[in-house]
């Protein structure tokens, strides 16, 4: 199975998105996934080019700003970051769509 490069991100790359990562290790562990997780803050994240972005929904109106190319990097909106139940309902399809989830 392909491994997933996800990426985490918040404003300063320490505590919202490292919280959301440990709730999103949760998830993926449920759903089989194989992955490499990390946290970043928004300006070095689009750098990394990760398969996935994962991020809070106030963050959204700051990505649009970077150029980030779709067909690598898909980015997730989370209204609650922490909430498994978010997480899995809008990641799912992105792992389907990435061929990681069949």
């Amino acid at each position: 199975m392909k491994k997933v490069n996800i990426l985490f991100v918040c404003g300063a790359g320490l505590g919202s998105s490292f919280a959301c990562q440990m709730a999103a290790e949760d998830v993926l562990s449920k759903l089989g996934i194989n992955a490499k997780l990390d946290h970043s803050d928004i300006s070095s994240a689009v750098s990394v080019k990760p398969d996935i972005i994962i991020t809070a929904q106030n963050f959204k109106s700051q990505f649009e700003k970077f150029s980030v190319d779709p067909k690598q990097t898909t980015i997730v909106y989370l209204r609650n970051i922490v909430s498994k139940l978010e997480i899995e309902e809008k990641i799912t399809p992105v792992l389907r769509e990435k061929g990681v989830l069949v």
